[in-house]
């Protein structure tokens, strides 16, 4: 099997899978049990300074939004950081980091933007054995009155100087936690870095309503009659969480800064996505929370497996995807498909054909005996009637050989790898 043992800023684990700060972190025998399971690290639930007591709803924590087979996409939680006293933390922390040497332990940490209170806190995390901080400037909720969570993590100053603070009075490793909830995720991102971060870790949850009870007329979930928003986590917020990733790892000024990848990891494969854009390991919350500490084995086979057939280091992964990902305006506007359809696959349920006819280009034909074909004179390859087709593999994009004409524009397709050095391109014949 490929070696997936890691080293992220100077942090060694087993493997690259870590637990991100949530509920299967807040405690003792919960990490013990994740450790034993296979996790390669831990970043401990939020703990915040000692002062007025955190206190956490007796109610629904939850809501949720299902896929229609009620396979879990989404969960939306009110959550706040730990309501158990700071010492009892700092206690179990420095029990299982004994115990566990070889595992990653991480200690999330929020308090409010004042500077002796993040000194007070570094010195007493520092003396757990804990191998570094990260600090959350993502938590959607409860604690903006605090000056604490996404109250510093949109603000790029307050998240230059907090890490600057952090730096100074700590020789731990700083990982700078960066809240989704912006316009931008690289001012956020280039703070960090200026404050001296040895790292950043995208995306905390994203601020959301999931449901609302039409019966109640409130928010989900209802604590007596009332609700209010949360953050949003699972595989639903995937996609956001690619995106804001890959944007830090190919930009000028934050290239190279590492990342750790949150957001949606419930496979090993979206564990290879996150690190082929850049990530160097990835934090699962969700995943943990919906199948259990074990569904981790099964990320460590199937990325080593991966490994193998592709004869890949687990250094080889990360940033792999990168140079690929660029603008519009240069990707190769003189590549085409056409979608083809295997008629012996076809079930003729005509998905494709309503969804192209309604809503699409008009591209497909249907005959009386319901046989389906594609109009290659009006195909764009849109691949909509691809993402619709409920079987797999029936439609397929084709690729046009080089010179042939594309019948729906009459040009011809030619061998340009890049549409910035396209002939057709005014940018490229002004260079010239």
């Amino acid at each position: 099997m490929a070696n997936l043992e890691s080293t992220f800023i100077g942090i060694k684990s087993p493997n690259p899978f870590w637990l991100a700060s949530a509920p299967p972190t807040d405690k003792e025998v919960n990490v013990r049990r994740a450790f034993d399971a296979g996790w390669g690290g831990v970043v401990w639930k939020t703990l915040g300074s000692e002062g007025p007591p955190i206190v956490n709803v007796s109610g629904p924590r939850y809501g949720a939004i299902w896929g229609a087979d009620r396979r879990l996409l989404g969960l939306n939680n009110i959550e706040l950081i730990t309501d158990r006293p700071l010492e009892v933390n700092l206690a179990e922390i420095r029990r299982v980091k004994k115990d566990y040497p070889d595992r990653a332990m991480v200690i999330s940490l929020m308090v409010p933007c004042d500077e002796e209170s993040w000194k007070d806190i570094l010195h007493r995390i520092e003396d757990t054995g804990a191998d570094g901080v990260e600090l959350n400037f993502g938590c959607p909720h409860g604690m903006a009155e605090r000056g604490m969570g996404s109250a510093v993590g949109q603000v790029p100053e307050y998240i230059e100087m907090v890490t600057a603070w952090v730096k100074h009075y700590s020789k731990m490793p700083c990982i700078v936690k960066l809240t989704p909830n912006v316009t931008s995720i690289l001012p956020p991102a280039m703070a960090a870095k200026r404050g001296g971060a040895d790292a950043v870790s995208l995306i905390n949850t994203v601020k959301s309503i999931t449901n609302v009870d039409l019966d109640h007329f409130s928010p989900f979930p209802m604590i007596d009659g009332k609700g209010s928003h949360g953050g949003y986590c699972g595989p639903a917020v995937k996609p956001i969480a690619l995106n804001m990733v890959a944007e830090i790892a190919r930009h000028g000024e934050t290239r190279g800064l590492p990342i750790s990848g949150i957001g949606g990891v419930t496979t090993w494969r979206d564990a290879a996505e996150f690190m082929a854009l850049g990530a160097g390991n990835v934090q699962v919350c969700t995943a943990a929370m919906t199948y259990g500490f074990k569904i981790v084995q099964e990320m460590i086979s199937g990325l080593s497996q991966y490994l193998d057939e592709k004869n890949m280091a687990l250094s080889d992964l990360v940033g792999r995807a990168v140079p690929n990902f660029v603008e519009w305006q240069d990707l190769n506007l003189n590549y085409v498909t056409k979608a083809v359809i295997d008629q012996d696959a076809c079930i003729k349920c005509g998905r494709c054909y309503a969804a192209c006819e309604d809503t699409s280009h008009q591209a497909i034909a249907m005959s009386a005996d319901r046989v389906f074909t594609v109009k290659d004179e009006e195909c764009v390859a849109c691949n909509l009637c691809v993402n619709v087709c409920p079987v797999e593999n029936c439609i397929t994009m084709e690729q046009m050989p080089l010179g042939a004409t594309d019948p729906r524009t009459g040009r011809k397709v030619a061998p340009y790898a890049n549409w910035t050095t396209h002939p057709n391109n005014p940018m490229a014949r002004a260079a010239e």
